[in-house]
């Protein structure tokens, strides 16, 4: 789950009535099955009952989050589903995006069932383990709800004119500049302590910083290039963690 708030990619109007095509059906799909079966195949087992919460926690909030981006924004899916194919997208986003939200956090899942297949963690308190996942369910409902507010919430860096693209300023919003960001990463850094593995930590870190980096530059372009974010920037101070930074 990533904030792309409150610049955001779209198609045109025209591409955006052509509805969502079978290719964004199949990547969504396929999405939310390799984050289901991936810790099963590196773990080797499957009678991992973490694994099976957080399998059914991403599915859940996967799903909702697009259920409620369908009935708020009904172009906005089409968007996403296009944005890695946008052709005034930030370069630098293309890639950082691919490895962010999908290359990393696999890193983490994998090297979380190997270690549960090996034992290289030593077994953490099962208080602790829950503790991480309330932390984790947390995180990915803030980017629900920044999905849920912004309907420029898309993918890849861009703004998005054609669209009357405005500033966001509401829901979580008014707390920090990229919520959804910082809900991915309380939900990154939580999900290896939700599976009881210590060594899914260093992926898990490189994700986060991976975020840190992007929300930097995002933010960079929306005070060159979105109008009224420069107030906005103002009036919320901090990008990811208040009173931080």
């Amino acid at each position: 789950m990533s904030d792309q708030a409150p610049i955001e990619r779209a198609q045109g109007s025209s591409k955006a009535g052509s509805g969502i095509g079978w290719r964004q059906v199949l990547r969504f799909v396929a999405y939310v099955l390799v984050l289901s079966v991936v810790l099963f195949v590196s773990s080797g087992h499957l009678d991992w009952g973490m694994a099976w919460v957080y399998a059914g926690m991403t599915i859940f909030c996967t799903i909702l989050s697009r259920a409620i981006a369908l009935k708020k924004h009904p172009d906005l899916l089409v968007e996403r589903g296009r944005s890695l194919d946008a052709e005034d997208a930030a370069r630098w986003d293309k890639a950082l995006v691919l490895f962010a939200a999908t290359v990393s956090p696999l890193i983490t899942l994998v090297v979380a069932g190997l270690d549960r297949r090996f034992g290289w963690s030593p077994r953490l308190a099962l208080p602790l383990q829950w503790a991480a996942l309330g932390v984790a369910l947390l995180g990915y409902l803030v980017g629900t709800w920044a999905m849920a507010v912004n309907r420029f919430f898309s993918a890849v860096v861009r703004i998005q004119k054609e669209r009357g693209h405005t500033v966001v300023n509401s829901g979580p919003y008014r707390i920090v500049r990229h919520p959804a960001y910082a809900g991915g990463l309380v939900a990154h850094l939580a999900v290896p302590l939700m599976l009881g593995s210590l060594w899914a930590l260093v992926p898990a870190a490189l994700t986060a910083a991976l975020v840190v980096v992007r929300t930097a530059l995002e933010d960079q372009a929306l005070l060159e290039g979105l109008d009224g974010y420069v107030d906005y920037a103002r009036q919320v101070r901090y990008r990811l963690v208040p009173g931080l930074w």
